[in-house]
């Protein structure tokens, strides 16, 4: 167990948590959640001891061992990935490093044996003979090869770091385990076996996510951080969402049959206040008015932006034929003869571990690369926003927001502009700020604004909920179910993709496709059911060749 005991933490004069007291017991996963800025990850800075509360403390129970999501993805750059994971449990890594030290010693004393007789006890106690192949396990269950085990960290291109990292803090079955964001940068692969992970995991889990779906599978539980205070929810974050809509409407409903009680007896008093047989009665009731106490609503500090795409023109039968599209790049292959066509009624996700394939796919439709061979064609009744993965370039100007989003915009007006930045949450000075310093949530923001101005029909969007709050994913998501155009997507979100999407495209290995009409979930089940077909015609042969 882990709590927090009268935990305050002012920064400056602000008090970002006052008087926090909360319980964190075994054998539940908390999802923690809150609007941005509203404290998530300094709370699991201080739940892990990286950060000093101004008031209070953090209990854990003693011999209990904790565990966290390391956010610094260079700080292991001199070691093996083996080596990573199996130093998410560090007394264990220490005596496997102290042992071999000693064991390479050529003057080896008794006293070397007397300690590492010690250390092999200690060493079979914490179960360290099965430390690297419980390393493997985790790391060959996220995604990452056997071939890449023995390789250096500096060796590992970042989104694999990013599931190095993960291992590292599932390793070795901690008490408490604390997660940052785990889900940022894995694909959905990955995510399904994370989610199945925790599912089973036995002992405290604290997490913080965006993914709604993710949160929906794994928690049992919601700390909901708002006003400084964390209030515990039993059950999943739809129930949470259900249960604190609920009661927001009760203590509505609440106050305004006292609201209309402080009415009638304010109406009695004042008639008959004056009136010298009935001024009994008006003092009881005016005693009674004063004990009358309405309940604070506060309304929530989240902020929804408001997303709606709506396209200038319909789109006609003839959208976009792809055919034999083939790209290498750094001599590997990433599109093999990829060939599809899109009907003006479809909502297109494109899955699978292969994300260089769908960057490069949406790449070309986007008109930014060339294909190697091949060719594709839009409708002439077509037009097209493009949302990139990486926009680092451009961010890169001196243009003020409201002046850049002018550019897109058919009618070239400050206030027409600044009403599409508003929904965005852009208020006031924000429309001025230069599009260089902008945060990624606000990056995100600003080009779904121009997606919205440009008034395309046909919206291509390469993983659109990376840097968003679970309020603007939830606002994005809304959007495209609304959206009377085409879409064609990726994204990690399962709920984005299964609630979006009425045909999916998975990307495979080898830059081949498998192209179903259906929604996500459906092809999962389906997917599943083809594996195991797979795995028990193979056993049946193995029975046979026997």
């Amino acid at each position: 167990m882990i709590s927090a005991n009268n935990v305050t933490l002012r920064i400056g004069k602000k008090a970002l948590f006052e008087d926090v007291n909360i319980k964190f017991t075994e054998g539940n996963c908390y999802g923690l959640i809150g609007a941005n800025g509203a404290g998530k990850s300094t709370f699991l800075k201080i739940l892990s001891g990286q950060l000093e509360p101004t008031n209070g403390d953090i209990a854990i129970t003693p011999g209990q061992r904790l565990s966290f999501l390391q956010q610094d993805h260079f700080k292991y750059d001199e070691f093996t990935v083996l080596d990573t994971v199996i130093m998410g449990n560090k007394r264990l890594y220490e005596i496997m490093k102290e042992k071999d030290a000693i064991y390479m010693k050529e003057d080896f004393s008794d006293e070397d044996g007397i300690k590492a007789s010690e250390l092999e006890a200690e060493f079979a106690d914490m179960d360290g003979w099965n430390a690297e192949s419980d390393a493997a396990a985790l790391l060959n269950g996220l995604g990452v090869s056997t071939e890449e085990h023995a390789h250096k960290m500096s060796d590992m291109p970042g989104a694999q770091k990013v599931k190095v990292l993960l291992a590292q803090a599932l390793f070795g079955n901690p008490d408490i385990l604390l997660l940052d964001e785990p889900t940022n940068h894995l694909d959905l692969d990955a995510i399904n076996w994370l989610e199945e992970f925790l599912i089973n995991f036995e002992n405290t889990v604290i997490v913080v996510s965006h993914d709604r779906y993710f949160l929906n599978k794994v928690c049992t539980n919601i700390a909901d951080i708002d006003y400084g205070k964390i209030q515990l929810y039993a059950g999943n974050y739809d129930f949470w969402y259900e249960s604190s809509q609920l009661l927001v409407k009760q203590m509505k409903e609440a106050n305004k049959k006292k609201e209309e009680k402080i009415k009638e007896l304010q109406e009695f008093i004042s008639r008959f206040s004056a009136n010298a047989s009935k001024s009994k009665q008006a003092t009881s009731r005016k005693r009674a008015l004063e004990k009358i106490e309405l309940e604070e609503i506060k309304p929530s500090s989240r902020k929804y932006p408001y997303i709606d795409f709506r396209p200038n023109r319909e789109i006609g039968n003839e959208v976009l034929t792809v055919e034999g599209l083939s790209k290498t790049i750094d001599g590997v292959k990433i599109l093999d003869n990829i060939s599809f066509i899109v009907g003006h009624d479809d909502k297109i996700a494109f899955v699978g571990g292969n994300e260089l394939a769908k960057t490069t796919l949406f790449k070309i439709l986007a008109g930014e690369m060339e294909p190697d061979s091949g060719s594709y064609k839009w409708g002439v009744t077509t037009s097209q926003s493009y949302f990139p993965k990486d926009n680092t370039e451009i961010f890169q100007t001196d243009l003020v927001i409201v002046d850049w989003l002018t550019q897109y915009s058919e009618i070239k007006d400050a206030t027409y502009v600044r009403g599409f930045l508003g929904r965005m949450l852009f208020t006031g000075e924000d429309g001025v700020k230069k599009m260089r310093v902008l945060s990624g949530g606000e990056r995100v923001r600003v080009l779904l604004s121009r997606m919205m101005i440009m008034g395309s029909n046909i919206l291509i969007l390469d993983e659109p909920t990376d840097h968003l709050d679970m309020e603007a994913i939830t606002a994005l998501n809304n959007g495209l179910i609304k959206f009377k155009g085409v879409i064609l997507f990726a994204s990690r979100d399962h709920q984005v993709v299964q609630t979006t999407a009425n045909r999916i495209i998975e990307f495979l290995p080898d830059g081949s496709m498998i192209d179903k009409v259906s929604t996500y979930d459906e092809y999962l089940e389906n997917d599943e059911m083809a594996r195991k077909r797979q795995v028990y015609s193979m056993s049946e042969s193995d029975a046979d060749d026997n």
